[in-house]
């Protein structure tokens, strides 16, 4: 049903949406919270429009849940130098894992001057589809 949302069944969510968030309580901080959800309608009930965007934000997480381990186990870097060689080499490396590029061939690649594995913006570019 995800991909292919009925109008009736988009109707009924949205009826039901405005139902529970626009609900009066006795609790007024709950009151606001309702009203600031029913707010973002639009954004939050996107996903009847758009069913190909995800409902969660477990990439953008898992992003950074490397990262995060990291920096509990060593205590994090010890000057900003560090901090951004840090960050850009987690970076890579999760971009060479999403391309299916091994990591450690594309450090040797670009150490030894070989430059046999293409840039990764060049590899992106080439798999992006055109945005109609």
């Amino acid at each position: 049903m995800k991909e292919n949302p009925s109008k009736e069944k988009k109707a009924e969510l949205e009826t039901c949406f405005d139902k529970l968030f626009t609900t009066k309580t006795c609790c007024i901080t709950l009151d606001l919270a309702l009203k600031r959800i029913h707010k973002n309608k639009p954004e939050l009930l996107l996903v009847l429009e758009r069913p190909d965007i995800p409902l969660h934000n477990n990439l953008s997480e898992n992003d950074i849940r490397e990262y995060v381990k990291k920096r509990k186990v060593s205590g994090s870097t010890r000057n900003d130098h560090g901090r951004r060689c840090r960050d850009t080499f987690t970076s890579l490396k999760k971009t060479c894992r999403k391309l299916g590029i091994s990591f450690w061939k594309y450090l040797i690649d670009r150490v030894s001057g070989c430059c046999e594995i293409p840039l990764l913006s060049e590899i992106i570019r080439q798999r992006a589809s055109p945005i109609c």
